[in-house]
């Protein structure tokens, strides 16, 4: 696997998080920018194979882009970056 590149592969577009992630986040005591930054340099995170796989293509051919990074056991945040690069959204899984 190729190392991780030290620029930002998209652009986010918008940056919004919901109540639910932030309060995560404030919990952990971790910075929302800890996981974008990793999001925006092609780290997926805790996905599958198939799921990475899927992020690769959609980089390439301008489709959605869905990270997911454990915070807490067992709560995860997700980000997701739409196909337009208009918005880039910190989130729960359960807000989904």
């Amino acid at each position: 696997m190729n190392p991780l590149p030290t620029f930002p592969l998209f652009s986010p577009g918008r940056i919004v998080a919901t109540p639910g992630a932030l309060a995560l986040l404030d919990k952990a005591q971790k910075s929302p920018w800890e996981f974008l930054s990793r999001h925006l340099r092609g780290d997926w995170g805790d996905l599958c194979q198939e799921d990475k796989a899927e992020n690769e293509l959609s980089l390439k051919h301008g489709f959605r882009l869905l990270s997911s990074y454990p915070v807490t056991d067992p709560e995860s945040l997700w980000i997701i970056t739409e196909a337009d690069r208009s918005v880039t959204t910190l989130l729960l899984s359960s807000e989904y």
